[in-house]
């Protein structure tokens, strides 16, 4: 698999899914953790989808960037089940085929956000 595809999977089989069964497929055990509030390894990030995942997000990934070295970007459309969303910006650094680091950015959306041409 290529560094996009197995974030793509990762989105699509643990993120989208709700199925944390399948992160030691995906993540590193050490995996670095740059985003506040959530602890970095393996475990930290588990301690954070628990919680997430209670919202019940979909991610509607609209374009993915893979750099000359070992960095994914993607960005998408995170929807929840309580009707608000954001828009975000994911970056992953691979290592030996599985996730190793990761930074994001994100912006919340006002429930009546024009069409921002997604």
């Amino acid at each position: 698999m290529t560094n996009k595809e197995i974030v793509l999977a990762f989105i699509d089989q643990v993120f989208n899914a709700h199925d944390l069964s399948r992160l030691d497929e995906f993540m590193k055990e050490d995996y670095k953790q740059h985003s506040i509030g959530v602890r970095t390894g393996r475990e930290g990030f588990k301690e954070f989808a628990e919680d997430f995942f209670t919202q019940e997000p979909f991610m509607d990934v609209k374009q993915i960037f893979e750099s000359d070295n070992d960095t994914v970007a993607v960005f998408f459309k995170c929807n929840f089940k309580a009707g608000h969303s954001a828009k975000v910006v994911d970056m992953y650094r691979i290592e030996d085929g599985k996730l190793a680091e990761h930074w994001d950015v994100v912006q919340l959306l006002p429930e009546e956000a024009p069409d921002l041409s997604f």
